[in-house]
């Protein structure tokens, strides 16, 4: 961990992606950085929180994903460059935030990493694909394809927020995020901590009549963006060695007629794909996602006859290239999700599938053959688990014995989710974080079935709390059992502002107006038991905190 704060230039390391963004910062001077924990994102916050104090800078575990943009933002407004980050999820949590501090722009350099989770590796609720939020938020969105990338896109990132005064997001996926190469470092920058909030009505707020000139000056932002993205050494096109790009001024042999654009994670399956079909093709790599370099990509396939879209997830790229074709090359076949998958992560077979269908170059393993294969091969199966000691294990043994039949059982994010496996197969719900309370709410409104859901510490400061207000103000009846284990535990045991007492979860709950409450260590099973018989037939909401440490937790 010490080795990421070397200030030695030309020095080489082996950095996740994760620590390339945490570097690429330090580099540029970053002075405030906020997270929630959310994997694949969560190595920024964890390094952060190491060496923060050390490195000179502000850093905070927020309670939610809002709460941290918003303070990053307001340091960005004092002058400062800051940092936030967090998971695709998380960005919805953020989204009523962003879109209006897209509209003010910032006075800060200030960065958003994002990172998406394409095949669920660590996400339960959907495959999301935030480059959605370009064309809803209209934010300048950066794609790096491994860790030297990550690094000096970040420091990219600060320059080109300044110099428009907009925030901008980086986007990563799973295999960026979590892929280890070597990284080439420079100087650190130190930011001075010296922060002032200067007045300017006219910036920062967002009532009409002036909301309106904001938009129309985005728009015009954007355009001069685009402007400086087709002249970004971030967008390169290639033949040969992933990474020999052509110098400026370099010509790409188009004897073939075919192409490939690609961005992110992609470009290296494109990469691996055209070593193994040992053929060279022109790639324009992206890193620029939004806004696009519109005449570099209609150059680019102006003089080809089929051009390949590789992309993970929903076909952006794709539809916005369908478009500049129509001028460029109205001739072009255009390939992308009709030869390539749309739903979980795409893989080099999967590349060099599409690239053999569409040249004709012959495959010398039958990709489909060997999966259908495989498919036949029996494995023992083998679920997620709680950890040997977790108090959960209590928690959820007590709920089995005393929950009568029929109970329905609500989930929510973290630990816990664990309890729709076997063996206890306890969960009928799951969505997103607090929804556990807020869905078994609308449950009891309408319901006189009995149900318990379950919520996380984390998750209670997190989202929960609102859920609960609204509970008891519409007057419903659930048992809600947070689970209080001191930490944010599945994410790697991130402090919270419950963990060392700082604030006490039963005195929200009661301040709430909760009058059946009670705090059990869930080792007392017993009383676990006789306490969740006796609160499933009260007539209003009631919450047993179940606490006991994360049996990982250092004490």
């Amino acid at each position: 961990m010490e080795e990421i704060l070397e200030n030695k230039q030309g020095k080489e390391i082996m950095l996740l992606g994760n620590e390339a963004i945490v570097r690429g910062a330090l580099e540029a001077g970053v002075q405030f950085v906020s997270t929630y924990p959310g994997t694949p994102a969560s190595e920024i916050g964890n390094t952060f929180y190491k060496i923060a104090k050390k490195a000179g800078v502000v850093f905070e575990f927020s309670t939610n994903e809002k709460t941290a943009m918003e303070a990053a933002a307001g340091a960005s407004f004092c002058g400062l460059r800051t940092l936030v980050a967090m998971k695709n999820f998380g960005l919805n949590v953020a989204s009523d935030f962003l879109l209006p501090l897209v509209y003010t722009g910032i006075k800060g350099g200030m960065v958003i990493l994002i990172a998406d989770d394409p095949s669920c590796w660590s996400s339960a609720q959907s495959e999301e694909n935030t480059r959605g939020f370009a064309s809803l938020s209209h934010i300048p969105i950066l794609e790096p394809s491994f860790p030297q990338e990550c690094k000096d896109f970040t420091k990219f990132a600060f320059e080109l927020s300044e110099k428009f005064k907009i925030p901008i997001m980086i986007r990563e996926t799973t295999r960026v995020s979590h892929q280890s190469a070597p990284v080439v470092l420079e100087k650190i920058k130190k930011g001075k901590i010296k922060a002032k909030f200067v007045k300017n009505v006219h910036q920062f707020s967002t009532m009409p009549p002036r909301v309106l000139e904001m938009h129309q000056e985005l728009l015009e932002k954007i355009e001069k963006i685009r402007e400086f993205s087709e002249k970004s050494t971030l967008n390169k096109i290639k033949t040969g060695d992933p990474t020999s790009f052509m110098n400026k001024g370099g010509r790409v042999s188009f004897a073939s007629k075919v192409g490939i654009i690609a961005s992110g994670a992609s470009y290296l399956y494109v990469m691996e794909a055209l070593k193994e079909l040992n053929i060279s093709l022109p790639v324009l790599k992206l890193g620029f996602f939004h806004p696009l370099p519109n005449k570099k990509i209609q150059k680019f396939i102006g003089r080809l006859k089929k051009v390949l879209i590789v992309e993970e997830l929903d076909p952006y790229l794709e539809r916005e290239i369908e478009i500049l074709a129509r001028k460029a090359n109205s001739s072009i076949e255009i390939f992308g999700k009709n030869v390539l998958p749309e739903v979980g992560e795409l893989k080099p077979e999967y590349v060099i599938s599409a690239i053999s269908e569409i040249t004709g170059k012959k495959v010398n393993l039958n990709f489909q053959k060997h999966i259908q294969k495989f498919k036949k091969i029996k494995l023992a199966k083998r679920h997620p688990n709680l950890c040997p000691g977790c108090p959960y294990w209590f928690v959820f043994s007590a709920v089995k014995k005393a929950a009568p039949k029929g109970t329905i059982f609500g989930g929510g994010i973290g630990c816990y989710m664990l309890a729709g496996f076997p063996p206890h197969n306890i969960q009928d719900y799951l969505y997103c974080m607090g929804s556990s309370i807020g869905i078994a709410h609308g449950i009891k409104r309408i319901s006189k079935q009995k149900l318990i859901t379950f919520i996380g510490d984390s998750s209670f400061f997190h989202s929960g709390i609102p859920a609960l207000i609204n509970t008891i103000f519409n007057k419903s009846n659930p048992l809600i059992i947070i689970m209080n284990n001191s930490t944010t535990a599945m994410t790697g045991q991130q402090p919270h502002p419950g963990g060392a007492d700082t604030i006490k979860i039963e005195n929200i709950v009661s301040a709430c107006g909760v009058k059946s409450l009670k705090v059990i260590d869930p080792i007392n099973t017993k009383e676990m038991e006789k306490t969740i018989k006796e609160f499933l037939n009260k007539k209003e909401v009631s919450v047993i905190i179940a606490r006991r440490p994360c049996v990982r937790l250092k004490t």
